[in-house]
């Protein structure tokens, strides 16, 4: 093939390459604040959202800092940012190292199409059985339209952790067990309505 027909079919084929889709790249970054209530001293926990879309998929990074050091934590995405959150979805989990300092990537749809649905109510296998687990599974499962699901929230994984840092030992469900502790940061800085994955197109 001569070199200028070479040009012209690899000028034509980067259409199909996976560099054509960095033409619909956005990125946006959010701040995501200590829960309001928790008082954990000796920590001022924060965190940096950099929510960066590929077109047909979005990588999520969450920096975490000022939390208690070598300490797991469950990152979700919710329907709002305070109790009772609403629809959630578990995304992942950050685990601090030994300044309290940690790093999160995932990969998903996390934008204005993120939401949960359920066109039935479908029996649901009993898995984490309660106790341990904080709350009984649903054996029936749940129908709901399309929810919207727009916050972030971060909690403790265990309760014993959360209450010798914040001295609040309260169990929750936010975890894969759903034993988890209490929530540390959230996006409560956004409307209820309005969370901060809304704004990637």
């Amino acid at each position: 093939m001569k070199p200028s027909a070479l040009a012209a079919a690899l000028l034509a084929s980067a259409a199909f390459s996976p560099l054509a889709v960095h033409a619909q790249s956005q990125t946006i970054q959010f701040a995501m604040v200590q829960t309001a209530g928790t008082n954990c001293p000796g920590f001022t926990p924060s965190a940096t959202v950099t929510d960066h879309t590929f077109g047909e998929f979005e990588n999520l990074e969450v920096v975490v800092k000022g939390l208690p050091p070598n300490t797991g934590f469950d990152l979700f995405s919710i329907q709002v940012p305070h109790a009772k959150f609403g629809l959630a979805w578990y995304i992942g989990d950050i685990v601090t190292d030994s300044t309290g300092t940690g790093v999160g990537n995932f990969v998903g749809r996390f934008n204005r199409e993120t939401f949960i649905v359920s066109l039935a109510a479908l029996p649901s296998p009993n898995i984490f059985h309660s106790p341990p687990a904080v709350l009984p599974q649903s054996t029936t499962g749940a129908q709901v339209n399309p929810v919207q699901i727009y916050h972030l929230g971060l909690w403790f994984n265990s309760p014993s952790d959360a209450g010798k840092f914040c001295g609040n030992s309260t169990p929750t469900p936010f975890n894969g067990e759903h034993n988890a502790g209490i929530q540390i940061l959230n996006t409560s800085k956004f409307a209820d309505n309005a969370g901060p994955l809304l704004g990637l197109q």
